[in-house]
């Protein structure tokens, strides 16, 4: 799908979407959990849309609400087909989760999934009693039944691989430790994680080194669950100096940090009401994207329009996602006229001149096109986003939005 995009100014305010982030872990949790939990969600996405397929896959039942989903847990099946689509957190959430309950399943992967790193998850599932296809493998194929111990997993590769034991080891007849190895990267997820296992009753105890899961873990449902909203998101609309509403404050979303970084790059950060705002002229800065990596295309997208120079270090771990992150943010915003370059692990952004637009492409990647689109909309000439359907993977209300506040777009087939 192309998106063609005149430039405009932007005004009004926008509603964050449902995190997918959280929606994956509430659904999960509820899985797992015997009886009956009501998730209230405002809206879905195709990456939560993979993980409702895979619990009923697993033999969890689901009922659609007019506001969310229903999800009845307890009983699961010997063996398992799960379609997993592009959603990594889907994939390495569930893996450990099949192995501790024992269930055969086949995890059918989309786009770039079963090129994405896995090996560590692997190795510690493998030495406590599972059975995984070979890495690359489509789909992937757990067999085999996790004992209870200790799992050493290293902190710089993925939080998911943490979060993916977390879930999994309250199932196991027995006390598990998990030891990371290293500065664990994007702490905040393994935060969110552990807020919802305590939602649902699962309390672990933190150590040096990492986390201990008690022998008499049990998962119990609370009953209702509501969905906050996406920083993630939001972080499209807050760096081109939207409004958001649908937010928390307090929150253990990493993504919240987008504010942190406007602020550093000159933006006044208001709260008034439910919404949230960072306005003014921004000036270039230093930005750590360790603990943010998906916060990367949309500050970029800001720093095109910032006075002088954005260094984004520490993102080798972008070259892994859904397309490789760095060389396809820059190579979009390039492409509408921006003088972005890789550099290393980073990004080199000179801002604070005029773009004259262009024809980007998202390279299937949801944020890429979101990126593109914001520094299309402040471009002097057209521009044109190829696959812009790619949005549908978190954020499928995102052109309908960016049309309510003044946005010019049109969306067709083709050229």
């Amino acid at each position: 799908m192309i998106a063609r995009i005149t430039p405009s100014r932007l005004s009004g305010c926008v509603r964050a979407p449902a995190s997918k982030s959280a929606a994956h872990r509430a659904m999960i949790c509820a899985a797992l959990s015997a009886g009956e939990t009501y998730i209230r969600c405002a809206d879905t996405n195709a990456d939560m849309e993979a993980t409702l397929r895979c619990i009923n896959a697993l033999g969890a039942r689901t009922e659609r609400m007019a506001d969310g989903v229903r999800i009845f847990g307890g009983s699961f099946e010997n063996a398992a087909k799960a379609d997993c689509g592009e959603s990594g957190s889907t994939l390495r959430f569930l893996i450990p989760v099949a192995a501790a309950l024992g269930c055969e399943t086949a995890f059918h992967c989309a786009g770039r999934l079963p090129e994405r790193p896995m090996d560590a998850l692997r190795d510690a599932l493998i030495s406590h009693g599972a059975t995984l296809s070979d890495a690359g493998a489509n789909p992937v194929r757990v067999r085999g039944k996790l004992q209870p111990g200790r799992y050493v997993l290293p902190g710089n590769v993925s939080s998911q691989f943490v979060s993916g034991l977390l879930f999994a080891l309250p199932l196991l007849d027995g006390e598990s430790e998990i030891v990371i190895e290293g500065p664990l990267s994007s702490a905040d997820y393994v935060e969110m994680t552990l807020r919802a296992l305590a939602a649902f009753g699962i309390r672990t105890e933190r150590t040096e080194s990492g986390f201990r899961i008690p022998a008499d873990a049990a998962y119990r449902s609370p009953g209702e669950m509501h969905i906050e909203g996406d920083w993630s998101g939001a972080a499209f609309w807050l760096c081109a100096g939207v409004p958001v509403t649908g937010l928390l404050g307090e929150t253990a979303q990493g993504d919240r940090r987008v504010l942190d970084v406007l602020c550093r790059m000159g933006a006044e950060i208001c709260r008034e009401g439910a919404a949230f705002s960072a306005q003014g002229r921004l000036h270039g800065t230093v930005i750590d994207a360790d603990p943010i990596p998906d916060l990367v295309p949309p500050l970029a997208a800001a720093a095109v329009f910032a006075q002088g120079e954005t260094r984004i270090i520490n993102a080798a771990r972008l070259r892994a996602k859904e397309s490789d992150r760095l060389f396809t943010t820059a190579a979009a915003l390039r492409s509408l006229g921006a003088d972005i370059r890789e550099e290393g692990d980073g990004l080199l952004i000179h801002g604070g001149k005029p773009i004259p637009g262009g024809a980007a492409d998202a390279y299937g990647d949801h944020r890429i096109a979101m990126a593109a689109a914001i520094a299309a909309v402040h471009a002097e000439g057209k521009s044109i986003i190829r696959g812009a359907e790619s949005v549908n993977k978190s954020y499928p209300g995102f052109w309908r939005d960016l049309e309510s506040l003044g946005g010019q777009v049109s969306l067709s087939e083709g050229e």
